[in-house]
């Protein structure tokens, strides 16, 4: 037990307990709390783009090809587009099955929709974007603006132009190589002093939802919530477990490797608090630098499995619960709109509520007012929805490398089994500075 608490697991799961005690015992101090996971995630956020930054420009150089860069990108896209459809079908397949919204006889005309305007507003945004505003969204106003703006994918455009540049123009980049992997090791070491404060930022996250809306909220919507969960578990156990198989790679082991940055993300409902942290721990199971530096950050923005569940499942709720029919042409219609809003969800505020809203309006069978009734759980799926998403980014990081033979199979299974041990790389010390030490020293 000594050994487990020492561990940054067992901090994060004993701040996950204490955050729940003190939601339910003391509600409005729980509250106040909210600071502290606030800040935990602004701290991470405030080095993703330069950590991004460096870990592409890296691994362009060090692919030393162009081509190799241009062969992982399309097949990311083609990866990302299959399983996001397997997604979206799932949620819709168990939402006709189980009929999670059947009975409730909701009038549309008896919701009250005030609380839902900033989101609507957004979704406007969101379906009036075709496809040359959402290039346009991803060209920052400057280089430094897309550092500061804090949208992954403007700063993975600028890392990939930059390392392509770097390693177009030979020597002359060299010393601006070595410049960004001194950075690159100089932001992990931020990481490493902002991840030993991850036990407060869940003890706040926790005590903060608890203490405003009691456990006891989880019961409202329990079978839309609960389905969901089946979903994701299913989902992540046996399409995303048997796709890593095919890798000759576990998914339970995988989710064990991952469980101190799976258990900060259920508290935070954030992935991108732990996505250096991914990005690292997938380059130490021997995945390439390159591989990793593009398909983790891309995967964060085309690559939501669990949102995609939601959309959908949530979209036939609403549909169900208001009694309205819908046909096959509507069914296909939320399937195909589905696939193109869920590229938009990062980096918008509200996201999935937004998404949702952007779908439903473009199918006029259902009330857009119908959000309110997912409203209240929203918090809870988000739990299951960051999970998953972070567990299939993972997953087709390792399958795209080992499509690419960017991945050492061996090391792996090893860091995955709890067998590897990192190597000690011993630097060499100036002759002069050996010559002076004894024996005894040196040894």
């Amino acid at each position: 037990m000594s050994k487990l608490f020492k561990s940054l697991f067992g901090q994060v799961v004993l701040a996950l307990i204490g955050g729940i005690v003190i939601g339910l015992l003391w509600p409005e101090f729980g509250q106040s709390l909210k600071p502290l996971g606030d800040g935990f995630i602004k701290l991470i956020k405030m080095i993703i783009p330069v950590i991004v930054f460096c870990v592409v420009v890296q691994g362009i150089c060090g692919a030393r090809d162009l081509k190799k860069v241009g062969s992982v990108g399309v097949k990311s896209i083609i990866y990302f587009e299959a399983v996001t459809t397997i997604a979206l079908l799932l949620g819709l397949v168990l939402a006709l099955v189980f009929q999670p919204g059947a009975g409730m006889n909701i009038d549309p005309t008896s919701l009250d929709g005030s609380s839902l305007g900033s989101y609507v507003a957004n979704a406007g945004k969101v379906k009036e974007a075709g496809f040359a505003e959402f290039v346009m969204k991803l060209i920052p106003a400057t280089a430094v603006s897309a550092f500061t703006s804090g949208d992954v994918l403007q700063v993975l455009l600028v890392s990939v132009t930059f390392g392509c540049a770097l390693l177009l123009i030979g020597d002359k980049g060299a010393p601006v190589v070595t410049l960004v992997s001194s950075l690159s090791d100089a932001f992990f070491k931020c990481m490493s002093f902002f991840i030993r404060l991850a036990p407060l930022g869940v003890l706040g996250a926790i005590a903060f939802t608890v203490g405003k809306y009691g456990v006891g909220s989880l019961k409202q919507l329990a079978l839309l919530v609960l389905l969901f969960y089946g979903a994701v578990i299913f989902f992540v156990l046996v399409v995303l477990g048997g796709i890593l198989r095919c890798s000759g790679l576990s998914i339970f082991k995988l989710i064990r490797y991952l469980r101190e940055e799976l258990v900060v993300v259920l508290a935070t409902t954030a992935s991108d608090s732990v996505l250096p942290q991914i990005m690292k721990k997938l380059e130490n199971m021997g995945i390439k630098k390159s591989t990793v530096g593009l398909v983790i950050p891309t995967g964060y923005s085309f690559n939501l499995d669990a949102f995609s569940i939601y959309l959908t499942m949530a979209a036939l709720f609403i549909a169900q619960a208001t009694n309205t029919p819908l046909a096959m042409g509507d069914l296909a219609a939320i399937l195909a709109i589905a696939l193109v809003t869920s590229k938009g969800a990062h980096g918008v505020p509200g996201s999935a509520i937004v998404i949702l809203a952007a779908t439903l309006t473009t199918i006029p069978a259902i009330p857009v007012v119908g959000l309110v009734l997912v409203l209240s759980i929203d918090w809870f799926i988000g739990i299951g929805r960051a999970l998953g998403n972070l567990l299939g980014n993972c997953v087709a990081t390792v399958v795209i490398a080992s499509w690419e033979k960017d991945i050492d199979k061996a090391r792996a299974r090893a860091v995955l089994n709890g067998e590897y041990v990192e190597p000690l790389i011993v630097t060499p010390e100036p002759a002069g500075v050996m010559a002076s030490l004894t024996p005894q020293a040196k040894g």
